[in-house]
């Protein structure tokens, strides 16, 4: 199949920047289309049907479709598979329809006018994301690389990093790669008026986020309904997180678990399932909070909850687990790793029943923290608890 949709990047030179076979493609292009700003980048010879791609972004994918057939560009910026539109305009046509030929990216560009090794500094596109996707990023010596909105989000990317606790140097880059390309100083209190990227180097943070799994309790808000730093290190632990998989979190409380699972790979998934409104907003919140915005949220309660639930590979039941919630979950994720943890004899008697039926490994943990006795200290034990993890 000969493709009908060519997808451009388009770089802030315009025509002057593509390769001869985007402009070839423009040539023979009955239909050219992209947001404005784009479009005004490239000369209008007459030759194609010029469209301006609505906002929201979804609303331009029927109107592309409805060329299907016709020689047809679509412009994005720099490379479109890079926090561009590409996969998003891949996923709705079939392979054979569309050829991609794009240009340099923002961040390519503004690792060139910084020396920045690219391959060794985060990138994030922020311009259609929360600034809190940074927070997991935050450390003393920090390099990173962020697209924005518009000129305004630097005001709003300065404020977010002082309520952060994080000292950091902003350098903007506007327009890079194009006539109107500068290079300043965020402190200046410029704002820029062309499409901008951000160089964040960071100096200190009053808290960053720890790597390993079992981070303090402390950046979880909370009624005292968590799974504490230890045994969260634990759960992590025996839950064994994989690329792309999804996890069911029931019971989550202040959805720390699911925070961790997400904090460990940009590819999973987690659903947090919680009954009381209040703590269901409060998972919401931690979860920006630190910068994991995919976790998401249902309120009710298990095994009712999760009829409608995309499919998990990984199940964890911080407490309340029932025989019904466990016959539920066999029949709804044969296969997942379930990990569940009990401090009742109630709940303890049911994972040694079903550990007799269907297996697994048993965990028994208690952990105990000094507390002062008087003038003195004394070790203060915790609830011992059971972990059962076994592949339902």
């Amino acid at each position: 199949m000969t493709p009908w949709l060519t997808l451009v990047g388009l770089g802030e030179d315009g025509a002057q920047g593509l390769s001869p076979a985007a402009r070839a493609a423009l040539a023979a292009a009955e239909v050219v289309m992209g947001p404005p700003r784009h479009l005004a980048l490239l000369p209008d010879t007459g030759r194609a049907e010029r469209i301006d791609w609505p906002v929201p972004f979804a609303d331009g994918l029927p109107l592309l479709l409805s060329h299907r057939g016709r020689p047809t560009v679509a412009l994005a910026s720099g490379d479109p598979f890079w926090f561009g539109a590409g996969s998003v305009v891949a996923r709705a046509l079939d392979p054979g329809e569309w050829r991609a030929l794009p240009g340099p990216s923002v961040f390519s560009l503004a690792a060139a006018r910084l020396g920045w090794p690219l391959e060794s500094t985060p990138c994030l596109g922020l311009h259609a994301g929360p600034l809190s996707r940074l927070r997991p990023h935050l450390h003393p010596g920090a390099r990173l690389l962020v697209t924005l909105r518009d000129g305004d989000a630097v005001a709003a990317l300065l404020a977010w990093l002082d309520g952060a606790g994080a000292q950091a140097r902003v350098t903007v880059l506007e327009a890079l790669g194009g006539p109107r390309e500068r290079v300043f100083d965020a402190a200046t209190g410029e704002v820029p008026e062309a499409p901008v990227a951000a160089a964040i180097k960071v100096g200190a943070v009053a808290a960053p986020v720890p790597l390993a799994s079992g981070r303090p309790d402390a950046l979880f808000a909370h009624d005292g309904q968590i799974t504490k730093a230890p045994m969260r290190a634990l759960t992590l632990s025996a839950l064994a997180p994989r690329p792309g998989e999804r996890l069911w979190d029931i019971g989550s409380g202040s959805g720390s678990v699911a925070i961790e699972w997400l904090l460990s790979h940009p590819t999973l998934a987690a659903t947090a399932v919680e009954r009381h409104p209040a703590r269901a907003d409060r998972i919401r919140r931690n979860a920006d909070a630190l910068g994991q915005d995919r976790l998401a949220v249902v309120e009710g309660a298990a095994p009712e909850a999760l009829a409608d639930l995309p499919r998990p590979d990984a199940v964890f039941v911080g407490g309340g687990l029932s025989g019904a919630l466990l016959s539920r979950l066999s029949a709804l994720a044969p296969g997942a790793r379930l990990v569940a943890n009990a401090v009742t004899l109630e709940t303890e008697a049911l994972i040694l029943d079903r550990h007799a039926r269907m297996g697994g490994e048993l965990l028994r943990v208690q952990t105990a923290r000094p507390e002062p006795i008087g003038r003195l200290h004394g070790w203060s034990a915790a609830f011992p608890l059971l972990q059962w993890s076994v592949t339902l």
